[in-house]
């Protein structure tokens, strides 16, 4: 099955998600740890991640900090603000609603034809 942006509608989560527990990433490693911590079955693009990460910055959920980066280039490292903290929260509660109620559907039982 080729790897496409299979993140759709969770990005967002994901993202503050890996900030919470390491925080001071660049868009790279953000993109890196979403892929490993799926065992490789999640992948964020490029082209999704970074206006994500704009948006996030521009909503407060998440500051960003110009640094150099392990490979000597000049990269944003980003962190979760107090905001964003509340937001994470938010999210999973909404997460946490939302796989219930996917879990209920997919419980129901299948009728023969």
């Amino acid at each position: 099955m080729p790897k496409t942006d299979s993140l759709q509608g969770s990005l967002d989560l994901l993202v503050l998600k890996i900030l919470s527990r390491r925080p001071g990433l660049h868009g790279y490693a953000i993109m890196s740890a979403i892929q490993d911590m799926s065992d490789e079955v999640l992948r964020a693009e490029e082209g999704s991640l970074y206006p994500a990460l704009h948006r996030m910055e521009e909503a407060g959920w998440i500051r960003a900090e110009w640094r150099q980066s392990e490979n000597k280039r000049r990269a944003k490292f980003y962190s979760l603000t107090r905001l964003g903290k509340r937001r994470l929260a938010q999210e999973m509660g909404e997460w946490e609603r939302l796989s219930s109620a996917i879990g209920r559907v997919m419980r129901l039982r299948t009728v023969d034809v």
